[in-house]
């Protein structure tokens, strides 16, 4: 599939150039107000397939209005599967055209990390509020014209954080932020499943991966959230034991950082590993979780005796739901486009600091 992404975007016309650039001129038009948003999902790999797609069945405030793949076969069965109209249906060189279409309101971008400027701005231009899977792109800059781009556009960006949608991560964020247990001294989050592929685009460092463009973010933001803070300093190390494999990127990543507060975070995440779990020590007790970013199932314990444990249907679902939400009620994301520089923020201090072998400054 990635080789014919990359067919579709490397014979782009001068037309398609055109529209990237110039915006919409229907921006400016006014709309009446939904109460239920149309999605179109931006590429149809794993995770739109087995996950977005049965969850957006779930939701209320969203449906499954299109579709945009460069799979010709692909876009067939999901047209039969879920009856979606073939003016609905785009690919990666008349996505453009989206525009024009008023079914659709939302761009979910499920794609490698180093397309996601590219589709998001072009979703943006298009007039259409965008969703990007995390982790947000592989640079601060590319964040950072995202941001500009949907600001610009006067569109919403919601970072596919499912996780802080889920009531058992808020529940210890609310922990952090209440400092029942007073001030965090130390965490401990990792974040890392074995993964044997050999093709995928976590393998291809062009495409965004490595471990810090998956499952690293899973492990920055348990420290992140814990703390309820921003690092201000981080010492990293890379790693890979299967050099057949991961010959362009990382396999492992083991990072220490460092708080306003002067609370330190060991983090760990891997391809090579299998682990998922948190526990924060603060000055007065404890808090573990495992697992602490599954798609379901995450729970943990406090040592007052809490016991965190919310069931949760679809994290995609509620995720989704309540972004539309903010949408459509005009109000703050849980997780906007900041959300998603703030790590990657971290993410390019962490590559520095593996470069130098030294502790770098964020």
């Amino acid at each position: 599939m990635l080789i014919e992404r990359r067919d579709f975007l490397s014979t782009l016309t001068l037309a398609g150039a055109a529209t990237l650039f110039s915006g919409n001129p229907l921006l400016g038009l006014a709309s009446p107000k939904k109460d239920k948003l149309g999605i179109a999902l931006v590429g149809l790999g794993y995770y739109s397939t087995d996950l977005l797609a049965p969850a957006l069945q779930l939701t209320e405030k969203c449906y499954l209005a299109g579709i945009v793949t460069g799979t010709p076969a692909k876009a067939e069965t999901w047209k039969a599967k879920y009856n979606i109209p073939d003016k609905n249906i785009y690919n990666y060189k008349n996505f453009d055209q989206i525009a024009n279409n008023p079914d659709i309101d939302i761009v979910y971008v499920v794609l490698p990390p180093a397309m996601h400027r590219e589709f998001v701005v072009r979703a943006a231009k298009a007039g259409k509020h965008v969703f990007c899977e995390k982790p947000m792109a592989p640079s601060v800059a590319d964040c950072q014209a995202m941001i500009s781009a949907c600001r610009a556009n006067k569109v919403k960006l919601a970072i596919g954080y499912r996780c802080q949608h889920d009531p058992n991560i808020q529940a210890y964020m609310k922990v952090a932020k209440e400092q029942k247990l007073g001030k965090v001294k130390m965490v401990n989050s990792a974040a890392g499943y074995v993964d044997n592929r050999t093709t995928h685009w976590k393998q291809n460092k062009a495409l965004g991966g490595g471990v810090m463009g998956d499952m690293g973010v899973y492990a920055l933001q348990g420290a992140r959230l814990a703390t309820g803070e921003e690092p201000i300093s981080v010492f990293a190390q890379a790693s890979t034991t299967r050099p057949e494999i991961y010959k362009e990127v990382e396999e492992t990543m083991m990072f220490m950082l460092d708080f306003p507060s002067g609370a330190k975070a060991a983090c760990q995440t891997s391809f090579g590993i299998n682990m998922n779990y948190l526990q924060v020590n603060y000055e007065k007790g404890w808090l573990k979780m495992e697992p602490q970013s599954a798609y379901n199932g995450n729970k943990g314990s406090i040592s007052d005796g809490t016991i965190i444990n919310f069931p949760v249907k679809s994290q995609q679902a509620k995720q989704m739901d309540e972004d539309c939400l903010a949408i459509i009620n005009n109000t703050e994301l849980i997780a906007p486009g900041e959300e998603g520089l703030k790590d990657i923020r971290v993410v390019e201090a962490i590559y520095k600091s593996v470069a130098s072998g030294k502790s770098v400054k964020i």
